[in-house]
């Protein structure tokens, strides 16, 4: 007589061995469950439950449930591809962010068109409403089984799974595969899903293995969800910072040097922009900028720890007996230009910063725009302090920050404190003060953070800025980095009161992380259309005539006279055409000369969107865009 408590307190008695879903049933969810939760392991709704315990009944509105139809949707999209493509041979298909995927050992390989025919079989098993069974079988039969079959890859799976683990089977139909579930209980609680991409991948990710193809899909508990999921899709293709680029001709990025930007002119004024602000937040906020080399002696960086981490990702060079690397990071760097005299404590903290330009050599199938490149600009910073100082430096650092982002338009921000990784230089004693110092700055603030165990720096613990975007996508930019070991690899001291040698502690810090990624961001944010403090061309004069060519160009001596960002255009072309074209380039504004405004000495102002804010002086606009700049530096 099983007492089953449910999330609210309520208690259900049933007379004898009950299911999952019958206990759904007694309750008014049988409809909506799909798993449930006893004693906090997930179960398929068939569990039988034989004694006193606490449940939840898992729908599709708990990121569990979620979960649960993804992965049953990764094997109906094996079910679907082998019954097409039997030679096809099933891996493995996992749940991924929005979705799912399964990788394929297919001699023949797959094309985009193939996907289509998938998907329809995929429906087609939707409405047999074919039931999915959880079985168990001993090891050496289910072994058999696969070997049967020919799934090689199943075979292998099996064999690098621990003997005394408990091995089971999912049945839908006449299709059976290898997985511990759960999984929801028929084909016909699938409805909503669409296969998105065919890609490559390395069996077990290792790329001295086999390449197989990988299918990519996406699956809701509701046909809304996925509407508005296809939707936001479409929203981030529109906003593609690459295609935005080229079409506001802001970089490129060439076949022969992957990952390195070429920055055009326009491209470049932006770049500028956001690096001339962040310059005057370091000379604000008390950092002394620096430059420091991009080839550095192999030598530092094994004294740094770098090369035992990093090493396989530097860009290395020989020259006469000597080996050096281009810097990955500025941080050994400005170790040695603080080591040039010793330092009093009365000197700290110090903090230096530098737009340092950084080689990675990242994966090419890593590389991705101006997000993901392998030469980059850190807006980088380190400061050097004595552990008292750490507290106080580190609740400076949260607040400009979150300051600098509110600045560009980001107003969503979540934290993550990221601690020891397995491999990393230092003792633990180091690790729990570096540790301690950061979880107690953010609680100084009352700042919500999540804890992200064994994901810091090998040289220390890190808070972690991710920014949300106008579509809610997250991206980690800024970081935070406590250091208690580097600065005594590399030797930087300080003289105490009491006139003793100490050894600093460094805060590695960065709010944008790298300048390229940053601006990728912003592009996307905004869709192009910048705000205009931050648009690279503020405004196009356009004429109607030729009558009004020379006025038009000293108009633009005039206006960049004030500093603002402005072209002409006095091509022979109809007014609408050109008004057409630069309404495509998203520029904030754009003034139109004719005749009456010629002799008057005005302009007739567009604003971006189509809005016409009709005809003003030359001196009025100038105070117009001024003073828009001027209200975005008072929050500055």
């Amino acid at each position: 007589m099983p007492i089953i408590t449910l999330p609210d307190g309520t208690q259900k008695i049933f007379e004898q061995v009950v299911s999952v879903e019958q206990v759904a049933k007694s309750i008014g969810l049988v409809k909506t469950a799909l798993a449930g939760e006893v004693d906090g392991e997930l179960v398929s709704i068939s569990f039988l439950i034989k004694t006193d315990t606490n449940l939840t009944i898992i729908t599709a509105n708990d990121n569990q449930g979620l979960e649960i139809i993804r992965h049953s949707t990764a094997h109906l999209l094996a079910q679907a591809t082998q019954m097409l493509y039997p030679d096809a041979q099933v891996t493995i298909g996992p749940v991924i962010d929005n979705g799912f995927y399964y990788d394929f050992a297919y001699k023949n390989g797959f094309l985009e068109g193939d996907l289509i025919k998938i998907e329809k079989n995929m429906h087609n098993l939707v409405k047999q409403n074919l039931k999915i069974e959880r079985f168990e079988m001993n090891r050496d039969e289910i072994l058999q089984f696969f070997k049967d079959k020919g799934e090689y890859y199943k075979v292998k799976i099996i064999e690098s799974i621990p003997v005394d683990q408990i091995l089971s089977l999912y049945k839908q139909g006449d299709f059976i595969d290898l997985c511990r579930g759960p999984h929801v209980s028929s084909t016909a609680k699938l409805k909503n899903f669409k296969l998105m991409k065919l890609a490559g991948a390395y069996w077990r990710g290792d790329s001295s293995n086999e390449m197989l193809q990988r299918v990519y899909g996406t699956a809701w508990g509701s046909e809304q969800d996925l509407k508005v999921y296809l939707h936001k899709l479409e929203e981030v293709a529109r906003r593609d910072h690459r295609k935005i680029g080229k079409t506001q001709d802001l970089f490129h990025i060439e076949e022969g040097t992957p990952g390195m930007v070429f920055w055009h002119a326009k491209g470049w004024i932006l770049y500028q922009l956001v690096e001339q602000y962040m310059r005057g937040i370091f000379r604000d906020n008390g950092y002394q900028e620096v430059h420091t080399p991009q080839l550095i002696d192999k030598s530092l960086w094994e004294k740094s720890g770098h090369w035992d981490k990093f090493g396989d990702a530097m860009f290395t060079t020989s020259s006469g007996d000597r080996d050096y690397a281009v810097k990955p990071m500025n941080c050994p760097a400005h170790i040695q230009i603080y080591n040039q005299g010793l330092k009093s404590y009365r000197d700290l903290p110090l903090r230096l910063a530098e737009f340092g330009s950084c080689h990675r050599n990242e994966p090419s199938g890593t590389l991705h725009g101006i997000m993901r490149v392998r030469n980059f600009v850190q807006d980088d910073g380190h400061i050097f302090c004595t552990p008292e100082q750490i507290q106080n430096e580190v609740l400076t650092f949260i607040d400009l920050t979150f300051n600098v982002y509110k600045y560009f338009g980001f107003e969503k921000i979540n934290i993550k404190l990221s601690t020891r990784p397995e491999k990393r230089v230092g003792s633990d004693e180091v690790w729990d003060k570096s540790e301690i110092a950061l979880a107690e700055a953010l609680n100084s603030k009352n700042i919500v953070w999540e804890l992200q165990e064994g994901e810091g720096a090998f040289y220390g613990p890190k808070i972690e800025f991710i920014l949300k975007d106008c579509l809610d996508r997250q991206w980690q930019c800024g970081t935070l980095q406590v250091d208690f070991s580097m600065p005594k690899r590399l030797g930087a001291q300080f003289v105490d009161e009491n006139n003793v040698k100490q050894t600093p502690v460094i805060l590695h810090r960065a709010i944008m992380g790298s300048l390229e990624r940053f601006l990728g961001i912003l592009i996307e944010h905004y869709e192009g259309a910048y705000p205009c403090w931050l648009s690279p061309i503020q405004a196009v004069i356009i004429n109607i005539s030729e009558k009004q060519a020379n006025f038009i160009v000293d108009i633009v001596k005039k206006l960049k006279k004030q500093g603002l960002r402005v072209i002409s255009d006095l091509r022979n072309e109809k007014v609408s055409f050109k008004i057409r074209e630069h309404s495509l380039q998203r520029y904030p504004y754009i003034l139109v000369v004719g005749d009456r405004e010629m002799e008057k000495g005005q302009v007739s102002v567009r604003q971006r969107g189509g809005k016409d804010l009709g005809a003003m002086s030359i001196g009025t606009f100038i105070k117009k865009v001024n003073q828009e700049t001027l209200l975005k530096n008072q929050i500055k």
